[in-house]
């Protein structure tokens, strides 16, 4: 065979992309929550998904996967196999789940893979009106002079919000009483309805209910002041020391998720972040927009585990405390 004769024969297999990869996403995209419809984590959710239907070109379907305080749905983002499954959760489902329940199905350090720190809100302590608490100092002191007498709500055992009065009390030596609920709203209902006496939650669920005057706002856990209730002191404010933890919202998907795919939707979701729909939406909830890197939320991540794995373990929380 000549020379030109074997060239020509080659010829095809050169205009044949060797790295040629089938388009990607080939179909609707999952984004499963860990939450019930209208909680913060699915108003996120929803933002996000809306900025990615548009540029990744097929539907990003919001799945709502509500219960064990967020990690059935993280459960569900762990061991999905089909490289179309996204999820959004917070931070103890993507943070601390596993120690607070070692037998926890998931490990989230392990199992998910951080793609963006989307949003947070800071925390808010609030309290009934009726009971004659304005501050923490007077809420110190009204409950050591009723011990056994005051509930908190919380969103459920190992929540962030659990956490926050859980340790503000063990350090003061307060004798009150965590009443777990299904959901955040749920939680702050209760204190409005005088049910519960005070909950730590989100802004967000909260501040609405404050500046209605059916719950009182007492301090704030971020590290300034909120521009929605900016006469609310935070905890470091009132000689409570540093509080700077926050609601947050992260965007995760399964560890075993192609490397390629995962820098593509955390370069999106960064671009979501700053997009004019999402940031109305997201502000109008009370969030501040953040749009991280990967890296920030696994950063963040380790520093929740390092701040409240010592708290879980030295007033031994477990699922059903």
């Amino acid at each position: 065979m000549t020379l030109n004769r074997r060239a020509a024969l080659a010829l095809p297999l050169l205009a044949t992309p060797a790295l040629a990869q089938p388009a990607w996403p080939d179909r609707p995209i999952r984004l499963i929550v860990g939450f019930p419809g209208g909680s913060t984590p699915d108003i996120a959710a929803r933002a996000v998904a809306a900025h990615l239907t548009t540029v990744l070109g097929q539907p990003v379907v919001v799945d709502n996967r509500a219960g064990g305080g967020g990690t059935i749905g993280a459960d569900a983002v762990a061991k999905a196999n089909d490289g179309h499954t996204l999820g959004v959760t917070i931070g103890g489902p993507g943070s601390i789940a596993r120690i607070l329940n070692p037998a926890l199905p998931y490990d989230p350090v392990t199992d998910l893979a951080p793609v963006s720190l989307l949003a947070r809100m800071p925390f808010v302590m609030s309290v009934n009106p009726g009971l004659p608490v304005r501050n923490l100092a007077e809420l110190v002191a009204h409950a050591r002079a009723n011990p056994g007498k005051l509930n908190y709500g919380s969103v459920g055992a190992g929540s962030t919000g659990h956490l926050i009065v859980a340790e503000f009390a063990a350090r003061h030596g307060l004798d009150i009483t965590h009443v777990p609920f299904r959901s955040v709203p749920q939680s702050v209902t209760e204190v409005v309805a005088g049910r519960v006496e005070m909950t730590a939650a989100a802004a967000g669920a909260v501040v609405a209910q404050a500046r209605a005057g059916q719950v009182r706002a007492i301090a704030a856990s971020g590290a300034a002041r909120m521009a929605t209730l900016p006469d609310l002191p935070t905890f470091a404010e009132q000689g409570e020391g540093a509080r700077d933890v926050y609601a947050w919202i992260g965007l995760f998907a399964p560890a075993a998720f192609p490397a390629e795919r995962l820098a593509r939707i955390s370069a999106e979701a960064q671009a979501a972040m700053r997009a004019p729909d999402t940031v109305r939406a997201l502000e109008a909830a009370g969030f501040e927009l953040l749009g991280t890197d990967a890296e920030a939320l696994r950063t963040l991540i380790r520093e929740e585990a390092g701040l409240w794995g010592p708290v879980v373990r030295r007033l031994n929380i477990r699922p059903e405390s």
